[in-house]
């Protein structure tokens, strides 16, 4: 190891609400490891520049948020399945001229749901909502955990059905019934509800009927802090558990950790870290 630290940043617009510097610089200081990590801001149409510059400054790897997943998987010259499937990309390991990208948001949403909170996919009936990068992102890794069946509902019916054709295979395999539907024609309740729509950051309303979560049931929003609140309430009143997307961020964050330095940090102790810190009043 050299006595330099190794360079990894966020990249996206806008940049400077990230948490990924304070979560991965804490991995780095309970796993030992030697790197530096930063938000960069990225102009509107610029990724792959910023990408190349990155790269040229010696930096091992990156994160890619909003609105350049879709750019970070086509940039990338050799991408997982995952990535072939969402279209979409969060993760590069920058190495001697390639780029190889992963989609790591989808598998800390399910470590989230399945160590933290404790709940099993398996069997279950899972509502997923939206058909964007973010939703795209988290089919497969859901369609993974063999829950009985993912039925993915997005205003537009067109993106619901191509997510729900590219995934239809991975379905098959695991036997998981997956189907898409407009969100105000869906009957029947669910154990696991998913927002991965924009509504929350938005501040609209549900973008459900009432009644689609079942009692006792799991509300995900991936957003977190005020931006979720609306829909854990929603969940709340009626009867069913909620949960933000706060562990999400930290588990996704551990994956990509893992995957460029082989070495799984502590997560659900960074995670109840970062709940306290983010409870503390502003001074």
């Amino acid at each position: 190891m050299t006595a330099a630290s190794d360079l990894y940043c966020v990249l996206g617009n806008p940049v400077a609400h990230s948490r990924s510097p304070w979560i991965h610089a804490r991995f780095a200081e309970l796993t030992g490891e030697r790197l530096r990590y930063e938000a960069r801001l990225v102009p509107l149409g610029g990724f792959a520049a910023a990408l190349a510059a990155l790269a040229a400054e010696g930096a091992r790897g990156c994160n890619v948020t909003v609105p350049f997943k879709l750019d970070a998987a086509a940039t990338a010259t050799a991408c997982s399945e995952r990535v072939r499937l969402a279209g979409a990309a969060n993760t590069l390991s920058l190495a001697g001229g390639a780029i190889v990208a992963d989609n790591t948001d989808g598998l800390g949403l399910v470590a989230d749901i399945v160590q933290n909170a404790g709940f099993g996919l398996a069997g279950r009936d899972v509502l997923l909502l939206g058909a964007g990068g973010a939703a795209a992102g988290a089919l497969g890794p859901l369609i993974e955990q063999a829950p009985r069946r993912v039925l993915v509902a997005n205003r537009t019916l067109a993106r619901a059905e191509a997510l729900v054709q590219a995934h239809a295979g991975l379905a098959t395999l695991h036997k998981v019934e997956l189907s898409a539907q407009l969100p105000q024609a869906l009957e029947h309740d669910f154990d696991l509800v998913v927002n991965a729509t924009a509504s929350s950051l938005a501040g609209a309303a549900v973008p459900v009927p009432a009644g689609v979560l079942r009692a006792g049931g799991l509300a995900y929003d991936m957003m977190y802090g005020p931006a979720a609140q609306g829909f854990l309430d929603w969940a709340r009143a009626g009867g069913a558990e909620a949960r933000d997307g706060l562990g999400m961020l930290v588990e996704q964050a551990a994956e990509a950790f893992a995957l460029w330095r082989g070495v799984r940090p502590p997560s659900a102790q960074v995670l109840a870290e970062l709940r306290a810190l983010l409870a503390e009043p502003a001074r």
